[in-house]
C-alpha cells in the first residue's frame, strides 16, 4: 500500500509539471517575449511628405539668365528658391514654405523693401493641383509630377546653387517637380533618399525617384524622375539639357542604386 501511495503521489508530480511547462509554452508562443516566428505579412513603410505651405512667386523673364540670377540670389540669402517654365512659356521663380498667407506676405514685402524682388503673387496650397476623384487622387498625382517634368525638358542644366556634394544640381530638377505639385521634398539628392520609402525596381511607379551612383565608389551622386516605360527625366549634368533617358541603358543599369516612393 506504501509503495502504491508513492507511486500516486509521483505521477502527480509529474502530471503537475507537465501542465505546468505546456502552459509556460503556450504563453510564451502567444503573447509574449519569446520564440520569433517570421512575419507573413509585409513591412510597410510610413510614406507621403508634408504639403507645401504659402511660397513667393516672382518674375516672368524670357531669358532664362534672368531666372536664373534671381534664383541664385534668393539662395544665397537662405532661401529655398527655384526657377520653372510656367505654362506661358516664361521663366519664374519660387521659393519659400511660410505656414500662413500673411507670413509669406511679410517676407515678400520685406524683400521687395530691400530691392531683391519687384511684384509677386503669394501661392497657397489652394493652387495647387489635385484630382476631385480621391480615389485616384494617388494616380492623378504621379501623372501630374510626370507631367511637371516633362515641362523642363529641353531646358538648360543651370540650376547653381549648393555644391554638387549635395546634389542639389540634379536634385534641384526634382524638388522642384514636387513643389510645383505642392509636396515639400528636400532639396538634397540624400536628403531625397533618405526622405523616401524604399521601392523595387519592378515596382516602380510615375513620380517614384531613381537614385545613381556616377561618381564611382556605390555613393549616391545623381537623381531622377521615373516616367514610366522604363524611362526617366533628369538634369544630365554640366551644360547639358535636361532629357529623357532609359533605365535599361548599360551606363545607367550599372550605376543604379536604388528607387524611393514618396506616396
Amino acid at each position: 500500500m506504501l509503495q502504491l501511495r508513492t507511486c500516486i503521489r509521483s505521477c502527480c508530480k509529474w502530471r503537475q509539471f507537465f501542465v505546468t511547462s505546456l502552459l509556460f509554452i503556450l504563453a510564451v508562443g502567444c503573447g509574449g517575449r519569446p520564440s520569433i516566428v517570421p512575419s507573413t505579412e509585409p513591412v510597410v513603410p510610413k510614406r507621403g511628405l508634408a504639403r507645401i505651405g504659402y511660397s513667393i512667386q516672382v518674375g516672368a523673364f524670357s531669358n532664362l539668365n534672368n531666372a536664373v540670377r534671381l534664383t541664385q540670389t534668393l539662395q544665397g540669402r537662405g532661401l529655398n528658391a527655384y526657377h520653372f517654365v510656367h505654362k506661358t512659356g516664361l521663366y519664374k521663380v519660387r521659393f519659400g514654405n511660410f505656414p500662413s498667407k500673411e507670413s509669406a506676405y511679410k517676407n515678400a514685402e520685406n524683400l521687395r523693401a530691400t530691392g531683391t524682388i519687384d511684384e509677386y503673387y503669394i501661392v497657397g496650397p489652394g493652387d495647387y493641383p489635385k484630382s476631385e476623384d480621391r480615389k485616384n487622387a494617388i494616380i492623378y498625382l504621379r501623372n501630374e509630377i510626370v507631367s511637371t517634368a516633362k515641362s523642363f525638358i529641353g531646358v538648360p542644366y543651370r540650376w547653381g546653387g549648393i555644391s554638387p556634394e549635395h546634389g542639389f544640381d540634379c536634385s534641384g530638377l526634382s524638388m522642384a517637380v514636387y513643389h510645383l505639385n505642392g509636396l515639400n521634398l528636400p532639396r538634397s539628392s540624400k536628403g531625397q533618399w533618405e526622405t523616401g520609402s524604399p521601392v523595387n525596381r519592378s515596382q516602380l511607379s510615375k513620380g517614384d525617384l531613381l537614385f545613381f551612383a556616377t561618381s564611382g565608389g556605390g555613393k549616391i551622386s545623381h537623381v531622377g524622375i521615373y516616367a514610366g516605360g522604363n524611362k526617366f527625366i533628369h538634369a544630365a549634368g554640366v551644360n547639358k539639357r535636361i532629357r529623357v533617358d532609359s533605365l535599361s541603358s548599360r551606363y545607367f543599369r550599372r550605376r543604379y542604386v536604388g528607387a524611393r516612393t514618396y506616396f
